[in-house]
């Protein structure tokens, strides 16, 4: 993985982790969302929209952009649920987790891209350190209050989880087909429209949370598109399985929220999850 690729990836971990807390943080998560992407969309209007009427929209992308926006809004609509009913450091590490344990394996069979030995031990660390994450004493409480049954939240982050891992292998095929920038754009585009019937039903509490959060809004929607915009360059410069391994760097950081601003738990045992992930990276970092 080169240091360019690296950077962008790192980069948008910040971004992800942030925006996806402040998400964790509304009243309403999947109103929250729809407002944050809408309003990014918008944003990045003059420069997507730009470069579709310079350049021109090429059919071949078409199978891929509407496959993303419908994988799009089922992930934001599934995270929403998932952060309404369950914890932030424990729901962000299942449903990224699943993105790195799913993807390489999946791109085996539809890019036949091969990991390296040294990719496959960073790619193999990352998941180890996922699930210690996932296993400190607070998150097996939450597992297991009911007997082995699973939280309605963690479902929802498994679902989540799932929806990464597809739409990972989806835009890598896209963006090779069309500029990031507009794919981006349209993405954000059919997303918020995809969006709007399931936003409008909620009514008063779309109102509600513009009123109550509209500063977090603008700031989260600064980063969402921005974030992904990065990691989809970053497609373009190495293998898709590496870029989804050291992207889940964010999961140190949302540990780290997790235990300091939501108080969801001790740091320690985070932490040691989070050097794990961190080896892992390096691995990725480091296979050519």
């Amino acid at each position: 993985m080169t240091g360019t690729a690296l950077a962008l990836v790192l980069a948008a971990a910040v971004l992800h982790s942030v925006w996806n807390a402040l998400a964790k943080r509304a009243r309403d998560q999947v109103a929250f969302l729809w407002f944050a992407q809408t309003l990014s969309t918008v944003l990045l209007a003059p420069f997507w929209l730009g470069m579709l009427v310079v350049h021109g929209f090429p059919l071949s992308a078409l199978p891929f952009v509407v496959a993303t926006i419908v994988l799009h809004a089922l992930y934001f609509f599934t995270l929403g649920n998932a952060y309404r009913l369950g914890e932030f450091s424990l729901v962000y590490p299942i449903a990224r987790g699943l993105g790195v344990a799913l993807v390489p394996i999946l791109a085996l069979f539809v890019f036949n891209e091969r990991l390296s030995p040294l990719g496959t031990t960073g790619v193999t660390l990352v998941v180890v350190g996922i699930i210690g994450l996932h296993l400190t004493p607070g998150s097996l409480k939450q597992i297991g209050a009911r007997g082995t049954r699973l939280s309605a939240g963690t479902w929802w982050a498994v679902l989540t989880g799932l929806l990464i891992g597809t739409y990972s292998l989806v835009d890598k095929a896209g963006v090779a087909r069309l500029h990031p920038v507009p794919y981006i754009g349209l993405l954000g585009l059919g997303v918020s429209v995809a969006l709007l019937p399931a936003v409008r039903a909620r009514g008063e509490a779309l109102r509600r949370e513009w009123a109550v959060n509209r500063r977090a809004i603008v700031v989260a929607s600064t980063m969402t598109l921005t974030g992904y915009l990065l990691v989809l360059f970053a497609y373009r410069l190495s293998k898709v399985g590496y870029v989804v391994a050291a992207r889940e760097l964010s999961i140190v950081f949302s540990a780290i929220i997790g235990s300091l601003w939501f108080g969801e738990g001790r740091l320690g045992p985070r932490l040691l999850g989070a050097l794990v992930i961190l080896a892992g990276v390096a691995c990725v970092a480091l296979a050519r």
